[in-house]
């Protein structure tokens, strides 16, 4: 009998193929968890970045506008035709043309819409009237045909009248010549809409609860931070001032800011 001296072990040939085990799977997980929680504030913080820059562009487009309004209108700058309640989106009408716009006003005048407009307070911007109030309304501003189809607003603070058609002795500088204007760097000409109240849309804070008969708290609040153009022709991303007290109808368009501030409303 012959045998075969190249005999194969066969149990020892088998290859085994083996998988990861429960534990590098949770392992791995962690890992792409911790990455993520460490990468998203930085894209979130891009993503803002990015949203700032569009609105930063829109508004020097809309300044120059304004300005090249003036300059067509014996150095005066904009100021409706007739006494308005709300007077500070009355501008986009007289001097939409200068930015390359032409009939009705729409959704689609991409210039005037801040890409972080999101939401807004009704308490103080109005539009659904006369539906109950929600307070916070998760729709943007720009969308609203009683703004004008606008995320921006002009410095027309002493236009502002009551519902008696009485002026409420609030600053502004609709009307005037830009040469009467003593401090251009600082006058605050064209500004994103909750600047006026103010809250933020780049860095917003939701309020603390919501009735529909009262004001919600924290909807606005001081510092909070908004793109603002100047009767100069720069733009900047600065802190808007607002003097809490307990009527929240005073709003920090009511006033110039105290020291340490980089805008006014006033002329002087």
């Amino acid at each position: 009998m012959i045998f075969c001296t190249n005999q194969i072990d066969m149990r020892h040939n088998i290859k085994v193929e083996t998988g990861f085990t429960l534990l590098e799977l949770l392992v791995v997980m962690a890992v792409i968890a911790i990455l993520a929680a460490l990468l998203l504030p930085v894209l979130n913080s891009a993503k803002a970045s990015a949203k700032r820059t569009v609105c930063m562009s829109n508004l020097r487009q809309i300044n120059l506008g304004v300005l090249m309004y003036s300059d067509d209108s014996h150095n005066k700058l904009p100021k409706p035709a007739i006494a308005v309640s709300h007077p500070y989106d009355a501008y986009k009408e007289l001097m939409k043309s200068y930015v390359g716009l032409r009939g009705k006003s729409s959704e689609r005048d991409k210039v005037f819409a801040c890409p972080a407009d999101a939401f807004y307070f009704d308490y103080w911007l109005n539009y659904d009237y006369p539906k109950p109030l929600q307070g916070f309304v998760p729709e943007s501003v720009y969308a609203q045909s009683q703004s004008d189809y606008s995320s921006y607003l002009f410095n027309a603070g002493n236009l502002m009248s009551d519902r008696h058609g009485r002026n409420v002795g609030r600053p502004g500088i609709a009307g005037l010549s830009i040469s009467s204007i003593k401090h251009p760097a600082r006058t605050v000409l064209v500004f994103e809409v909750p600047a006026l109240m103010p809250f933020s849309w780049h860095q917003p804070k939701r309020p603390l609860y919501i009735i529909a008969t009262k004001y919600c708290p924290n909807a606005i609040f001081n510092n909070a931070m908004n793109m603002v153009s100047f009767v100069d022709g720069h733009v900047s991303y600065i802190k808007m001032y607002w003097k809490a007290t307990s009527d929240l109808s005073v709003v920090s368009c009511d006033y110039d800011p105290p020291d340490g501030y980089d805008y006014q409303w006033s002329p002087n």
